[in-house]
C-alpha cells in the first residue's frame, strides 16, 4: 500500500484549493497587468492542486522510516534554529552563532573538539563575510557589552 505518498498528495490537493480560494478574495484594481495579484497566485494553487492529484494516482513505493533516534535528533535541531532565532538580536552575532552552529555540527560529527571549531570558525567567517563584504549593520557582540 503506498498510502504515505496518497496522503500528502490529499493534503496538498486540500491546501492548493484552499489557496485558491484565498486568491479568489483579492481584489484587483483597475491598472493590473495581465498576470497580476489575483491571477498569478491562482496559476500557482493550479500547479500545486496538478501535483497533489498526480501524487495520489501514481504514488511511489513507501519509504523506508528513519528511527527514533533520527526524529530526536531533527527536534533538537529545530530547537536549537528557533532559540538562535530569538537570542541573535539580544545576543549579538558572534556567540548565538557559535553555539549554535557548533551544536548542529556536534549532532552531524559527533567530536566535541571539532564542534567547537567549526562554530568559532564559521560565527567569525560568518560575521567578516556580512558586515565587512556584504555591508549589513550586524553588531557581533551583545549592545549592553558595546555601552
Amino acid at each position: 500500500m503506498k498510502l504515505s505518498d496518497r496522503l500528502f498528495g490529499l493534503i496538498v490537493a486540500i491546501g492548493a484549493l484552499a489557496y485558491a480560494a484565498g486568491a479568489l478574495e483579492i481584489q484587483t484594481s483597475f491598472m493590473s497587468d495581465p498576470v497580476g495579484s489575483k491571477t498569478f497566485p491562482l496559476i500557482i494553487a493550479a500547479v500545486t492542486l496538478i501535483c497533489g492529484v498526480v501524487m495520489m494516482i501514481k504514488p511511489d513505493d513507501d519509504p523506508e522510516w528513519p528511527v527514533a533516534s533520527t526524529f530526536g535528533a531533527l527536534l533538537i535541531c529545530t530547537i536549537v534554529l528557533i532559540a538562535y532565532a530569538y537570542m541573535l538580536k539580544p545576543g549579538g552575532f558572534l556567540l548565538p552563532t557559535a553555539l549554535a552552529s557548533g551544536i548542529l555540527s556536534y549532532q552531524i560529527s559527533g567530536k566535541i573538539k571539532q564542534s567547537v571549531i567549526t562554530g568559532l570558525s564559521l560565527s567569525v567567517g560568518l560575521f567578516t563575510l556580512f558586515k565587512f563584504v556584504l555591508g549589513l549593520s550586524l553588531f557581533g557582540l551583545p549592545r549592553w557589552l558595546m555601552g
